[in-house]
């Protein structure tokens, strides 16, 4: 399905389920003991901040196994459309409600100390029933840090500005509002804060 940098994805059958097969692949660059090591961690790392998300009331791919001598995951494989690809079908109002459920739920994450790493619409699958799914955990990490939260939201940013430019704004905004709704007041104002330092850091270097 997927060449990624990291990993590759293949849709499979399993026990008579359709799957996702995430394989991570070996790097030549890497000491081999070294790479077998940094795959296995990563597997491990990526199924069990997954299966935290759901904990934490994020809908995300079901875990059926990990084996970590092939450095694969085996997982649920979600039946819907990325979000990427239906926003622009979608009325305004439905289009910014569907903004705010994944605030909520990027607020639902943050709230765990969970980092997604890779917050755009390309990793959000949006099923029949109406349920978004977030995949793709895997640049994800644990982490308290007002930074790096920050970073996931401008990331969900960026994406907007770039794929769809045209509602970006009010999107985006969308969005905050509904991570407001899950984090509070104050942690939102200190994130928006966040987001304008990361901004300003990034017109900075490019200016240079």
């Amino acid at each position: 399905m997927k060449k990624g940098a990291e990993a590759d994805l293949f849709l499979e059958e399993w026990h008579g389920m359709k799957v996702i097969v995430k394989k991570r692949v070996r790097k030549a660059y890497r000491i081999p003991q070294l790479d077998d090591e940094i795959r296995t961690y990563r597997t491990i790392h990526e199924a069990q901040i997954i299966h935290r998300a759901k904990e934490a009331g994020v809908p995300t791919p079901l875990i059926f196994m990990v084996d970590t001598a092939e450095k694969t995951i085996v997982m649920e494989f979600v039946e819907g459309r990325q979000i990427k690809r239906c926003l622009k079908e979608m009325q305004r109002e439905k289009r910014l409600g569907l903004c705010r459920y994944i605030g909520n739920l990027i607020g639902k994450l943050h709230r765990e100390d969970i980092v997604h790493g890779d917050l755009t619409t390309s990793n959000m699958i949006l099923t029949s029933e109406g349920v978004v799914f977030l995949v793709d955990f895997g640049l994800s990490e644990i982490s308290e840090e007002l930074e790096a939260r920050g970073v996931d939201l401008h990331l969900m940013k960026r994406t907007f500005q770039s794929t769809h430019y045209e509602y970006a704004d009010e999107c985006f905004e969308a969005v905050m509002e509904g991570y407001k709704e899950i984090v509070g007041e104050e942690i939102y104002k200190k994130i928006l804060t966040k987001i304008a330092e990361i901004e300003r850091r990034g017109r900075y270097v490019s200016e240079r």
